[in-house]
């Protein structure tokens, strides 16, 4: 195992650390706005890590708005009874980054409950499929891939990507927004080739499957180590 992957699955186990206390204090609760939340858990990663870089903009998503990819900036939503929502939050632990999301139901709702499952089970399949075949998976045919599992689950796949390269703060500075960058229908680039220097690529795999109709989304990404 190399020092970039060893720093990055220890960010990772950070990331969870951070996730299961925000279940332990059950702060996902109906009545606070999406804001509010995503400054609980800010607040709360400091209190235990220290943390006040993240390498992308913290992302709280509820209700319709678990609809939408990273890139949109909707409305600020109140977390309803019986909600949905997810977060998308990528710490920075002494500059190696980690990208988590997760999804959340707040109530009994039976379809949303599916949906958080399903995402997650969808998530594990597709690595299991990467772990097996990454020597010839190029971006696009991870992507694709992707978008085939989303309606095996019975869902709809989300976005127009599903996931990206992850590495040493600032990364994205470094790589910059390229295709080549990301699990792209567009980039026909192996995923295991080294980077310009020679280095191994570590890339974070994520799923967003939604449902238009119910205006509901649920979303998962870890690295794929």
């Amino acid at each position: 195992m190399t020092t970039a992957l060893t720093n990055l699955i220890e960010a990772e186990r950070k990331a969870e650390v951070l996730f299961q206390e925000i279940e332990n204090r059950n702060i996902v609760t109906e009545g606070k706005t999406e804001s509010e939340l995503n400054k609980e858990v800010f607040n709360l990663a400091f209190e235990l890590f220290g943390i006040k870089k993240f390498w992308h903009k913290r992302i709280v998503r509820s209700g319709k708005n678990t609809l939408l990819p990273y890139k949109e900036n909707p409305v600020n939503l109140t977390i309803q009874k019986d909600d949905i929502l997810f977060f998308d939050f990528g710490p920075v632990f002494d500059d190696w980054e980690a990208d988590v999301g997760k999804t959340y139901v707040v109530g009994n709702n039976a379809k949303k409950l599916k949906l958080k499952q399903d995402v997650e089970l969808a998530w594990k399949e597709g690595k299991e499929y990467f772990d097996l075949n990454k020597a010839k998976l190029t971006g696009a045919d991870f992507y694709h891939y992707t978008k085939k599992l989303a309606e095996k689950y019975g869902w709809e796949y989300g976005n127009h990507h599903c996931g990206h390269l992850i590495g040493n703060f600032p990364h994205e500075t470094i790589l910059g927004e390229d295709e080549k960058n990301y699990i792209h229908p567009n980039n026909n680039q192996l995923m295991s080739d080294k980077d310009i220097n020679g280095e191994e690529r570590y890339w974070i795999y994520e799923i967003h499957l939604i449902d238009r109709e119910l205006e509901i989304g649920g979303f998962f990404e870890q690295l794929l180590s």
